[in-house]
């Protein structure tokens, strides 16, 4: 295990728009505020969004297995915000759910507001953290 110790920096509240581009509006919220780390919360509702629901088989490189939601589905969900190279990458697990069916993943593409969604970042000053990719795994991860 390694880690470092960080104290909460600013804290962004935004409001995301029908059809606004989830990830896109959280990676652009970061760069504009140069945001090097932090976490973000969302809830509201999306349109779309592919996640991955966990490797096929647990070996390595991992095979992800892919879902898309494909409709409107509610969503809530905690994330990670470290940057690779020149580019804020965010790590987002959440639980999207439609009537009586729940689905829980990593949101990593796609990901479009239904009427509204709300994000809170939380900066976290006083950490290097960064993402890089993994050649063993194949992943880009976080490097504490």
């Amino acid at each position: 295990m390694k880690y470092q110790i960080g104290r909460p920096g600013r804290v962004v509240v935004a409001r995301l728009e029908d059809r606004d581009d989830v990830l896109g509006c959280i990676v652009s919220i970061a760069k504009k505020e140069n945001i090097r780390a932090g976490i973000v919360s969302i809830v509201g509702g999306m349109r779309e969004g592919g996640i991955v629901v966990g490797p096929e088989q647990d070996t390595f490189p991992p095979v992800p297995v892919w879902k898309q939601l494909g409709e409107s589905h509610e969503v809530t969900g905690f994330g990670t915000i470290f940057w690779q190279d020149d580019e804020p990458k965010v790590h987002f697990h959440g639980a999207f759910g439609k009537k009586d069916m729940v689905k829980v993943g990593c949101l990593r593409k796609d990901a479009e507001t239904f009427l509204v969604l709300e994000a809170v970042i939380v900066e976290i000053d006083g950490v290097d953290a960064k993402r890089e990719l993994d050649p063993e795994s194949g992943m880009v991860l976080l490097k504490v």
